[in-house]
Parts: C-alpha cells; sequence; structure tokens
C-alpha cells in the first residue's frame, strides 16, 4: 500500500506541474497579445491557480488540484529551477555596463534606491500596526521596514532585458542607461538584502552568533573571489578544447552553482545568494561556445521548473482575504514604489542629459519588477517578516509595476530593431528568448545579456 500511495504522490506532483506548464502557457500567450512580457502571464498563473480564484470555486478546487501534504514537494522542485535562475541571473550580469556612462548610471541607480528604499520604509511605518505579528510572533519595526525597503528599491534586470528587446528599446541609449542602472541596481539591493537576512537569521543568538555569520559570510565572499573564480576560469579552460565542450561542463557547473547555494544556506544566508554569486564569478569566456553549450541547456531546464515557483508563490497569495482595508494598504504601497522609481530615476535621467520623454521612460522602465521581487518577498514570508496579507499586496505590486511599464511609454521614443546585440531573438515559453547564432565578440557596445547569451564583461 505504500508503494501505491507514493506512486500516486508522484502522478498527483507531475500531474500538477504539466497543469501549471499548460496555464502558464496560455496565459503567457494571451498577455503577449496585450503586449505585456511573459513573467506578467507568469504570476497570474500562479496567482489564478491559487486561493484568489480557482479556490473561489466551489469543493476546493486548489485543494484538491495541489494537496497541502504535496505542496512541500512542489516547493522542493521550485527552488531548483530558482536557483539555476539566479545562477543565470549572477551570470549574466555584465560589468563591462557600468563602466560605460558610469556617471549616469550611478546617479540614476543610487537615486532610484535611495528615494524608494525611503519611501519604503515610510509605507512600512504607516502598514506595520496592522502587520508586526506572523504566525504568532512579532516582528521587530526595523526587519519590516528594511524588507519593504529593498522590495520597493529592486529592479527586475531579467524581466528589463527582455522587455527593452521587444519594445525595440534595446539598442538605444534609454535602453543602454535603464540596463546598466538596474543591473547596478540589483546588485546593490541583493548585497544589502544578504546582510539584513544575515542580521535576522542571527539575531536570536545575540552579537556572538551574529558576529560568527557576518564573519563566515565575508569569509565566503572571498573564497569565491580569489578562491572559487580562478578554479572556475581552469576548469572551464580544461573543459571546452577545440571548439567543443565536454558533456561534463553542464552538470559540473550546475552541481558547483547548487554547492554554493549550501554553503550560503548553511552560512545562514538564503541559498539564492549563493547561486547568484557562483553565476557573478563563472567565467564569460569563450562566449559563443559557452552560450551554446551551457547557457541554452540550463536555461531549457530553468523554463521547465521555474513556473513551479509562480504556483507556489500563488498559493500563498489570497485577494479575496485583502477587504477594503488591504485595497487602501496597497494604493498606498503602489504609490510609494512608483515615486520612488518613476521620480528619481526620471529626475537623475534629465540631469544626465535626457530630454524630459526619455527620462520619463527611463523611470519607468525602472519601476519593472517582475520575478526578481517575486524572490524577494519569498525569503521574506520564510522568514516570517511577511504576513500573508502582506505578502499578497506585494505580489500584486509586482505585478502592475511591471504590467505598467509598456502601456505608458512614450509612442515618440527612437526605437532600434533587434535584440540586445542587435540580433532577432525568438521568444519561447516562460519568458526566455534565444537566437540563431551567438554573437560575435565585438557586437553592440552597449549591450547586456536577454537570457540567451553569455555576456561580454569579463568575470
Amino acid at each position: 500500500m505504500n508503494s501505491v500511495h507514493s506512486d500516486l504522490k508522484v502522478a498527483i506532483v507531475v500531474a500538477d506541474i504539466a497543469i501549471v506548464l499548460i496555464v502558464g502557457s496560455l496565459l503567457i500567450m494571451l498577455f503577449r497579445r496585450l503586449k505585456q512580457p511573459p513573467v506578467i502571464g507568469e504570476i497570474t498563473a500562479g496567482i489564478v491557480l491559487g486561493p484568489s480564484l480557482l479556490g473561489l470555486l466551489p469543493g476546493d478546487v486548489t485543494g484538491f488540484l495541489f494537496p497541502a501534504e504535496l505542496r512541500p514537494h512542489l516547493s522542493m522542485i521550485s527552488q531548483v529551477g530558482l536557483l539555476l535562475f539566479m545562477f543565470l541571473v549572477g551570470w549574466e550580469f555584465n560589468g563591462q555596463l557600468l563602466k560605460r556612462r558610469s556617471g549616469s548610471v550611478a546617479s540614476v541607480s543610487l537615486s532610484a534606491i535611495a528615494l524608494a528604499f525611503t519611501l519604503g520604509i515610510g509605507a512600512a511605518a504607516l502598514l506595520y500596526d496592522r502587520h508586526d505579528v506572523v504566525d504568532g510572533e512579532r516582528v521587530s519595526f526595523g526587519y519590516f521596514a528594511a524588507f519593504l525597503g529593498i522590495a520597493m528599491s529592486i529592479t527586475a534586470f531579467p524581466v528589463l532585458a527582455r522587455l527593452l528587446t521587444e519594445t525595440g528599446l534595446a539598442r538605444t541609449r534609454v535602453g543602454a542607461l535603464s540596463l546598466a542602472a538596474a543591473a547596478l541596481d540589483d546588485v546593490m539591493a541583493w548585497t544589502l538584502l544578504a546582510f539584513i537576512v544575515v542580521i535576522f537569521g542571527a539575531g536570536g543568538g545575540g552579537t556572538g552568533t551574529l558576529v560568527a555569520v557576518l564573519g563566515l559570510f565575508l569569509l565566503y565572499v572571498a573564497l569565491m573571489v580569489f578562491g572559487v573564480r580562478p578554479l572556475l576560469r581552469r576548469l572551464v579552460a580544461r573543459l571546452i578544447r577545440g571548439g567543443t565542450a565536454s558533456p561534463f561542463l553542464v552538470p559540473l557547473i550546475a552541481a558547483g552553482a547548487f554547492l554554493s547555494a549550501y554553503a550560503t544556506s548553511w552560512i545562514g544566508v538564503h541559498a539564492v545568494f549563493g547561486a547568484f554569486a557562483f553565476g557573478l564569478v563563472m567565467p564569460r569566456e569563450p562566449r559563443a561556445l559557452l552560450a551554446e553549450s551551457l547557457h541554452i541547456p540550463l536555461e531549457s531546464a530553468t523554463r521547465l521548473l521555474l513556473p513551479i515557483f509562480f504556483i507556489v508563490t500563488g498559493l500563498n497569495v489570497n485577494i479575496g482575504a485583502l477587504g477594503w482595508t488591504g485595497l487602501g494598504e496597497l494604493a498606498i504601497i503602489m504609490v510609494a514604489a512608483c515615486i520612488g522609481k518613476l521620480v528619481a530615476a526620471g529626475f537623475a535621467a534629465r540631469l544626465s542629459g535626457m530630454n524630459w520623454q526619455e527620462s520619463y521612460a527611463v523611470g519607468l522602465l525602472m519601476n519593472t519588477r517582475g520575478l526578481t521581487e517575486l524572490v524577494i518577498l519569498n525569503i521574506g514570508l520564510s522568514l516570517g517578516v511577511l504576513d500573508g496579507e502582506m505578502f499578497t499586496m506585494m505580489v500584486l505590486m509586482a505585478l502592475l509595476t511591471t504590467a505598467m511599464a509598456v502601456p505608458l511609454l512614450p509612442k515618440g521614443l527612437p526605437r532600434a530593431p533587434g535584440g540586445l546585440f542587435g540580433i532577432p531573438s525568438v521568444t519561447v515559453p516562460f519568458g526566455a528568448t534565444t537566437t540563431r547564432r551567438a554573437p560575435a565578440q565585438g557586437d553592440a557596445a552597449d549591450s547586456a545579456p536577454t537570457g540567451h547569451e553569455v555576456p561580454s564583461g569579463k568575470s
């Protein structure tokens, strides 16, 4: 009986994955007709299959399709896809972007983060009294405010890269500045979040525990930069010879990302930081061969596994539980999120020499959040910093701020055909893009990865 029961569990989990893939694909196609990025369809799929919509039907359809005892299995599978995604995000980070137009990039990014973080703390002060207790435990205002501030500050670099390609802005100065500022934005936000997670996780153990965790984290960073980075260069050089890649390249690199994730989790920092850091120190050359032999296979695996993350998120979103008070709080969150990015990034872009139309576009593009926001929110939920209602409102904020970008872009902006490298891209399900060929080393001076190419910056 136990084996039959176990087989049934596996069958249900596999069927759940099939449902997620089908619903996600259908909604992506629907929202593409509305000129929305794929991530909008992905997030909406999770919400539709959760208690917010499907759960309203009689008979607890959500509970039947996604039984509570099997949700931890779905969550574990989703984490594999999430770690691969975070590795790719780190790998796609192009440091060369920050060297070009460094003054404009820094002013736009720092201004947006500073104002958005400040407004996030202000929103936290207004909302804290109704969300200060999570699962019976009181959350300190400092942690609550810090998480809201970071959630307001983030810009979804991968989503923005694909959005720029689809709107023809990738090879314009608006697109180049927005993407470079978003890259710096993400690195600073993730670094700040890592330290906050360390402090929150070690808070119960006193000052000694905090110092120990911080020390281990700094040791980990040093080891990644001065130890793992050169080792990876030698490993990649050994596994890629004569224009061909070893079949062991993909499993070894994936294993490295997972071990790095385990290391940060063991230290007391969330596993996503380890995968992201491993991507940052991963070699980018030989670019074309790595794109074909490593990036595309890992991205294909991510396209299958990451959609499960959206249903895991959607199962924790319950719009019906918000009520009128919750909608009022959502309005506060939306105002803080939009002003923080639109005003700060827009004015900074204007001071850098752009006209008002271009400056407004930069602010609007910096306001996209998408999947990166969901990762941060799930960390806050798992740590017990955010309650169910706050989590729901922040997910809706991520959805709405990302969805508003394309419709509100000025019509008169200069457009340039092609992707971020001037190469036509082919959109595939779940937000990934692939190209017919890998770009040459000299393609496009102001470029960044779209999710299918290895960045040109040195690791």
